[in-house]
C-alpha cells in the first residue's frame, strides 16, 4: 500500500476511486464504504484508495479551541493503516487536518484537494459526510461539485447492528461498558490496541507472569480489568500470533496512574522490548482490584489465565 501525507500525490498515483471518512476503527459501516469504492475501483481499473485526515478533526478543533478533551481515539495512524492495508486498500491518502484546510469551503475542498490535487476519479461517503468550512457541504453538495468537477460520487447508506447504528462512538461506548463482544461485532474485527513493547517495572517477572508493556496514551481506554486476548507480534524475529491474558489501567495495586497494557503471552519465551504488538480484546475476564498481598494476586493471576485460555481455545 502506498501512503501519503501530503495535498498532492504523484502522476502515477492520480485518478483513483476513494472513500472519505475517519475511518476511526475501521468499523464494518467503514467496510461497506470501502466496498462500495472497491467496486467503483474495479469497474474503471483505478487504484482503490483511502482518503482521511490526520490528526483527527475532533483532535484538531479541541486544541484550537483550548478544550481538555479526554483520549476517544479507537486506533492511531499506524493501526488504521495495518488495518487498511490488509482490506486490500492500495492508496492512503492522510490529508493534514489544519487551519489552511478548516478554511477551504466545500467548493474550494472539492476543486483543489479532490480533482486538482488528487485526480480523483470516483468518491464515496456515508449518508451523514460533511466537509468544508463550517461543514457547509453535504454528500449531495459533493455530488453537485464532482459532476461540474468531473468525478462520480456514490452515497453509501449508514450500517446498523441489531436496530443499534455501527459508529465509533457506539463501538467506544461497548468497550466503556466491558463488552468487547459486541464492540467486535460492529466492528467486524476483535478491537485491537496496537504500540511497541516498551519497558517497564518488570514486578510481572518477578510474579512469574513476564508481561509484555504498551503505552494506551491518546486512545480511549477500554474499561479497565483483565482480557482474554488475541497477540500479534508484528515485528522482529518472534513474528507470528499467539494467546494471551492483558490488564489494562492503572495498577492500582501498586499505586501507578498512568493507564497503559500489560499483556502476558501464553507459553512464549523472547524479548519483545521495542517491537509492535496488536493485542485483540475478546473477552472480559473481571474489572482491577487491589489485594491483600502478592499470594492473593498470583492466585488471582492464575485463574485469570485459565479461564482465558479457556475462552481462547474455544474460538
Amino acid at each position: 500500500m502506498r501512503r501519503f501525507q501530503t495535498n498532492l500525490v504523484e502522476q502515477d498515483a492520480r485518478g483513483a476511486a476513494v472513500a472519505i471518512g475517519n475511518f476511526d476503527g475501521v468499523h464494518l459501516g467503514h467496510q461497506a464504504v470501502i466496498d462500495v469504492a472497491r467496486t467503483a475501483a474495479a469497474r474503471s481499473g483505478a487504484p482503490l484508495g483511502i482518503l482521511t485526515f490526520e490528526p483527527h478533526p475532533r483532535s484538531f478543533f479541541a486544541k484550537k479551541n483550548g478544550s481538555d478533551l479526554p483520549p476517544f481515539r479507537l486506533m492511531n495512524a499506524e493501526a488504521r493503516a495495518h488495518r487498511l492495508e490488509k482490506l486490500g486498500v492500495e492508496l492512503l491518502l492522510e490529508l493534514p487536518f489544519d487551519q489552511a484546510l478548516c478554511d477551504l469551503s466545500d467548493w474550494d475542498f472539492c476543486k483543489e484537494i479532490l480533482s486538482d490535487g488528487f485526480g480523483l476519479t470516483h468518491v464515496v461517503v456515508g449518508a451523514d459526510f460533511c466537509f468544508g468550512k463550517g461543514r457547509s457541504g453535504t454528500a449531495q453538495t459533493l455530488t453537485e461539485h464532482g459532476q461540474r468537477l468531473g468525478f462520480d460520487v456514490t452515497i453509501a447508506d449508514l450500517k446498523n447492528h441489531e436496530a443499534e447504528i455501527i459508529s465509533s462512538t457506539n463501538i467506544r461506548k461497548a468497550l466503556a461498558a466491558a463488552d468487547p463482544q459486541r464492540a467486535a461485532a460492529m466492528l467486524g474485527h476483535w478491537h485491537r490496541l496496537e504500540g511497541a513493547v516498551e519497558h517497564g517495572e518488570k514486578r510481572g517477572r518477578e510474579l512469574g507472569y513476564p508481561t509484555a508493556n504498551m503505552s494506551i496514551e491518546g486512545l480511549q481506554p477500554p474499561a479497565f480489568g483483565v482480557y482474554a486476548v488475541l497477540v500479534d507480534v508484528l515485528t522482529g524475529p518472534h513474528k507470528g500470533s499467539f494467546h494471551g491474558a492483558a490488564s489494562i489501567g492503572v495498577r492500582p495495586m501498586f499505586g501507578e496512574n498512568r493507564p497503559n497494557c500489560e499483556t502476558f503471552i501464553f507459553d512464549f519465551k523472547g524479548d519483545l522490548y521495542g517491537e509492535t504488538l496488536s493485542v485483540g480484546l475478546v473477552a472480559y475476564l473481571r474489572s482491577e482490584q487491589t489485594f491483600d498481598g502478592l499470594e492473593a494476586l498470583i492466585e488471582q493471576m492464575d485463574a485469570d489465565c485459565s479461564q482465558a485460555r479457556r475462552i481462547l481455545s474455544a474460538l
